[in-house]
């Protein structure tokens, strides 16, 4: 289970990193995740998608443990250095509109926040993320759009917004 784990860590720290916004708090709720995974190993299904099964650990936690947290008050949240480790390339055009794409993210409330995260970011499907979140399928479609009207505005900073992230 220790060397299945460690390719999708990459994952499960990015959506730690769009659930808390600070690296440290990030690395925590990844090592919380691991350990827990470890723990639990029995109750993975051999053939079900491990990334799915450590980021819906990955948020448990968080739900449990890190709700109390001050950054839990606010509905959105500040962008930080580490937000950079998000975006994987090196043009720095694009690097400054996915630096401003994750500035507005980070300031949609939680909810939306993880969903854009799960299935734009990591690329889950609508299902997926339903089941990763636990809510209906209906409620994954609500977020991603209004999450989109929120976001709009973005499209007339940059004409195509496919090119973030190389999409």
């Amino acid at each position: 289970m220790a060397t299945a784990i460690l390719p999708v860590m990459t994952s499960v720290w990015r959506f730690a990193l769009s659930l808390s916004g600070q690296r440290d708090l990030a690395d925590d709720l990844t090592q919380a995740t691991v350990l827990r995974a470890m723990e639990s190993h029995g109750q993975y299904r051999d053939g079900s998608n491990l990334t799915a099964w450590c980021i819906t650990i990955c948020r448990s936690i968080w739900l449990n443990q890190m709700r109390a947290q001050a950054i839990r008050k606010s509905q959105s949240l500040a962008l930080t250095p580490d937000v950079e480790d998000l975006s994987s390339t090196d043009r720095a055009e694009t690097n400054y509109f996915a630096r401003e794409v994750i500035q507005k993210v980070l300031e949609l409330p939680e909810a939306q926040r993880e969903t854009v995260v799960l299935v734009y970011v990591e690329g889950f499907k609508y299902t997926e993320a339903a089941q990763i979140l636990d809510v209906p399928l209906g409620t994954i479609m609500s977020r991603l759009s209004t999450a989109r009207a929120a976001l709009k505005h973005l499209g007339d900073l940059k004409p195509n917004l496919n090119a973030v992230g190389g999409r």
